[in-house]
């Protein structure tokens, strides 16, 4: 496989992964147990949003690893 074409793939699978982390946190957002947790303040939310918004950091990393490798 192309370098090229792994980047396509690669880049499609990153859109995926991006879209379905969002819609998972924003569902993890909205379950009671973490309302309470929320309802202490405005700091645990930034913690919350700031730890989940980067959290697809992680799982994007081995994708681009492997979209980067050299032709074989």
């Amino acid at each position: 496989m192309t370098v090229r074409q792994r980047k396509f793939i690669g880049a499609i699978l990153l859109l995926i992964l991006v879209t379905v982390w969002s819609l998972g946190v924003m569902a993890l957002s909205q379950s009671p147990s973490l309302a309470a947790w929320f309802a202490s303040g405005r700091v645990a939310q930034i913690l919350f949003y700031a730890i989940a918004g980067m959290g697809w950091v992680l799982p994007a990393m081995p994708l681009i690893r492997w979209m980067q490798r050299a032709d074989t």
